[in-house]
């Protein structure tokens, strides 16, 4: 009963197997579920002697191992030698696989929490949905005052308990509120986070951005500590030669105000033009007595910058839309 065993480990042994096609036919001739040769050998073993079955399937399964190894050397041969009718430079580099990288938003949102954790500010994330009396009322904009109308606010219809006057948060000042509510001063946070308002979009604006945050509340903190930490964080983010100034303004939340402008190059402007990066003042009295902080024993100061406009300012990004079209042809430049 071993003859047909031998003859057909000679037949494999003799087979050619050039082509996918041999290799395929090779497969069926001798391992096919119906026909196959070693298939048939398997289901001849009801025929052998009890006492023989043992050395019989040894064999049968040695066959099997023997033809399904000229198979996979076949296809290995093959695939490593031929691709399609040419023949492949296995000296050729491997193909290219694409990495990911962090968006430029990320990116600089990174870079300036770096510098402020150097500073020893801790970070904070607070609700994208906040009431009226976090994202206005606290922060010294009372009913109907006219500074409310400086940010086009998404008012949202919410079921009870929320009711009425809640809003996707219109900037990260709440965080400032929620933050003094929680415990006593001192204070050092930075709060970075999205925010948004009902604008038209275009080159210059968009629906939501994102913004970071600083406050700064302890004894003793006057205007020269709001200026000299932002002189640091100017010098950080866009170099040792940086130009600056401090521009009266307002904000409810603040008094006095300032905005921050930087000198930026631009040969298209003659030589440059004083660009706003961003908002800051020390903590109005208001807001301090609305959380039950004393202003008479403590002082501080806020700054909320965009980091959209800081990100476009160090990449030489000239229209904000390009940060949200998810256009790999733009991101891989970063």
């Amino acid at each position: 009963m071993l003859d047909p065993i031998d003859k057909a480990r000679s037949d494999i042994e003799a087979e050619t197997l050039d082509s996918e096609e041999q290799v395929e036919s090779f497969r069926i001739k001798y391992l096919g579920r119906k026909s196959g040769i070693v298939t048939d050998l398997f289901a001849a073993i009801r025929n052998v002697d009890q006492s023989d079955r043992k050395a019989y399937g040894q064999r049968i399964n040695a066959l099997k191992r023997f033809a399904e190894q000229r198979i996979e050397q076949a296809r290995s041969t093959l695939s490593g030698s031929t691709y399609g009718d040419d023949q492949v430079d296995a000296t050729l580099p491997g193909r290219h696989v694409p990495t990911g990288s962090l968006h430029p938003i990320t990116q600089t949102a990174e870079a300036i929490k770096r510098i402020f954790r150097q500073l020893g500010y801790s970070i904070e994330e607070g609700p994208e949905i906040e009431d009226d009396y976090h994202n206005f009322t606290a922060l010294n904009f009372p009913t109907n005052h006219p500074a409310r109308d400086m940010q086009d606010t998404l008012f949202l219809e919410a079921p009870p308990p929320l009711g009425t006057g809640v809003l996707l948060r219109t900037h990260t000042s709440p965080l400032q509120i929620r933050i003094m509510e929680s415990g006593d001063p001192p204070f050092r946070v930075i709060v970075p986070g999205r925010v948004y308002r009902n604008e038209a979009i275009s080159y210059k604006s968009y629906c939501l951005f994102h913004q970071i945050e600083g406050l700064c509340i302890d004894e003793g903190v006057t205007f020269a500590d709001l200026k000299e930490t932002l002189r640091l964080f100017a010098r950080q983010i866009f170099g040792s030669d940086v130009r600056m100034r401090f521009r009266p303004s307002f904000f409810p939340f603040t008094e006095p105000s300032a905005e921050v402008d930087i000198w930026w190059s631009d040969e298209s402007r003659e030589g440059g033009q004083w660009l706003e990066i961003l908002g800051c003042g020390m903590v109005d009295p208001n807001v301090l007595e609305a959380v039950n902080v004393d202003p008479e024993r403590y002082t501080g100061f806020a700054f909320g910058m965009g980091i959209e406009r800081i990100a476009m300012l160090r990449h030489g990004i000239k229209d904000i839309r390009l940060l949200y079209e998810n256009d790999v042809r733009f991101l891989d430049q970063f």
